[in-house]
């Protein structure tokens, strides 16, 4: 019985391995022009929406770090708003997952710290280490496994309300206000677009390198995520440069290079290093760009719907 729900090494797909390489630049979904004709009125709130924990406008690693100095294995929340939930997870070497699988969405993680065994059923197991950027596509049993000499740490984006399903031989993660019971279900796995890659080893494909943008990461009705990443500014636009704004929801990053420099209403510019995460609260104006203190910088935007509608500020007069 326990054969059943062991993960597959076979039918391995042509994506994984050189899947970066092949999905760089690639666009799905495309609109039919780069911007709406003529002027618009789009709702704005009259009061900023609030940052209520653990929600904040910057989290920086080095915070993250210092609240569990001395732990292992730890969860720090770090995002939670209507539409997408995210945590800091450590894992002490030699720690594993128990089997699961996510019933109707993806969920990403971007790698830190340390290394990651990544079993995922129908794909061949990889290790991941700092920079992997990896897709783990709804109803594909997996697991993780630290298998480093320090904790592995990674940044873990979920869909709001979705809970995960575990196979028959494990024994669930409770959850609050819900009881596991047996069951068969229909249909089966996801099959994964050539245009959403199993992972990206982001450090190996742009460090050092002298490559633009980047090109999709996932991208499907519930979840966007792309690379931006570019030469440094050569100076910091003045505040009256508003940026845009999100109407329907709120958008977060992680940086991952360089230093991305950041302007959200009600909040002073600032910059960041790698590893810290920016969120800008749905409905406040936002200008996000390459701080000039890094020659290159990158950040990696995760939305929960495609294509993100951008308003800016008409010009005077219009």
């Amino acid at each position: 019985m326990k054969a059943k729900y062991y993960l597959a090494t076979v039918a391995v797909l042509a994506l994984v391995g050189p899947a970066s390489a092949q999905f760089l630049g690639k666009e799905e979904n495309a609109v039919t022009m780069p911007k709406m004709p003529g002027v618009y009125l789009a709702p704005k709130p009259i009061a900023l929406t609030p940052y209520t924990a653990p929600n904040r406008p910057h989290w920086k690693i080095s915070d993250v770090l210092a609240m569990h100095k001395g732990e292992a294995d730890f969860v720090q929340p770090i995002v939670r708003n209507k539409d997408q939930e995210a945590d800091y997870i450590s894992m002490a070497p030699g720690a594993k997952t128990k089997m699961k699988m996510w019933p109707d969405d993806r969920i990403i993680f971007i790698v830190r710290d340390g290394a990651l065994k990544v079993s995922i059923d129908g794909y061949e197991p990889f290790t991941a280490t700092k920079g992997f950027m990896v897709n783990v596509p709804f109803r594909h049993m997996y697991t993780l496994e630290s298998t480093g000499t320090v904790p592995a740490l990674r940044f873990e984006v979920r869909q709001v309300g979705s809970v995960p399903v575990y196979p028959a031989t494990e024994t669930p993660d409770p959850v609050k206000g819900m009881s596991y019971v047996k069951v068969i279900e229909q249909p089966g796995p996801s099959k994964e677009k050539d245009s959403n890659p199993i992972y990206v080893d982001y450090n190996k494909e742009f460090l050092g390198t002298d490559k633009a943008y980047g090109g999709k990461f996932v991208w499907d009705d519930h979840f966007t995520s792309n690379i931006l990443r570019g030469k440094a500014q050569k100076v910091v636009p003045p505040d009256t440069d508003k940026g845009h704004f999100h109407i329907g929801w709120t958008e977060f990053w992680m940086v991952m290079e360089g230093s991305i420099g950041i302007k959200i209403e009600g909040v002073p510019y600032f910059n960041t290093e790698p590893g810290d995460i920016i969120t800008a609260a749905q409905g406040r104006w936002h200008r996000a760009g390459n701080d000039p203190s890094a020659p290159w910088s990158t950040r990696v935007p995760i939305n929960p719907r495609p294509p993100i509608l951008h308003n800016f500020e008409a010009p005077a007069g219009d």
